[in-house]
C-alpha cells in the first residue's frame, strides 16, 4: 500500500522545515497525531520515534535518512509489516511543495490496507493541510525586518 499527498505551501522552504522538523509539536497543528516523543533534541539521522494517533496503535520509528531543509524519511517495523514514511520539500516560485508518503511492505501490508488503508489516507490528508496553515500561519505571525 502506498499514499503520497503534495501541497503547495506559501513559505519559504526554511520555514516549512522548521515546522516539519520540529515533530514533538505535530499534535498542535494536525489532529492525526495525539502525541509524538522524539528521543533527539532534534530530529537526526538514527533518533526515534514514538508515535500515537487516533484509532492506531503507537508505533516506534527510527529516522533513516535526513536531509536537511530537504527531506527525512522514518521507518517502522512490525510484525509483518515495515512502513516507511518520507517527508520532502521542494522550493517553488512562491514558497514550497511538501510532498508526503507512506509506504507499506510485507506480508500483512493487504491486511492492514484493507483495515485502515483509509484512515491512513486521511491522516496523511490533515497532515498535509495542517503543515501548510501551520507554515502560512507562523510566516505571517513574523514580524517585518
Amino acid at each position: 500500500m502506498s499514499v503520497e499527498r503534495s501541497v503547495d505551501i506559501n513559505a519559504p522552504v526554511q520555514r516549512v522545515w522548521e515546522v516539519l522538523s520540529d515533530v514533538e509539536r505535530w499534535p498542535e497543528w494536525s489532529e492525526s497525531m495525539d502525541s509524538v516523543r522524539l528521543d533527539a533534541d532534534t530530529l537526526q539521522r538514527g533518533a526515534r520515534a514514538v508515535v500515537k494517533q487516533p484509532r492506531l496503535p503507537q508505533t516506534s520509528w527510527r529516522v533513516t535518512d535526513l536531509e536537511p531543509l530537504r527531506s527525512f524519511t522514518w521507518v517502522s517495523s512490525s510484525v509483518g509489516v515495515t512502513t516507511t514514511a518520507g517527508h520532502e520539500l521542494t522550493p517553488t516560485p512562491t514558497g514550497c511543495r511538501a510532498r508526503l508518503s507512506i509506504e507499506q511492505r510485507g506480508l500483512l501490508a493487504p491486511l492492514v490496507r484493507l483495515f485502515a488503508g483509509r484512515l491512513i489516507g486521511r491522516y496523511v490528508d490533515m497532515e498535509a493541510r495542517g503543515l501548510k496553515q501551520r507554515s502560512e500561519r507562523e510566516r505571517e505571525d513574523s514580524p517585518s525586518p
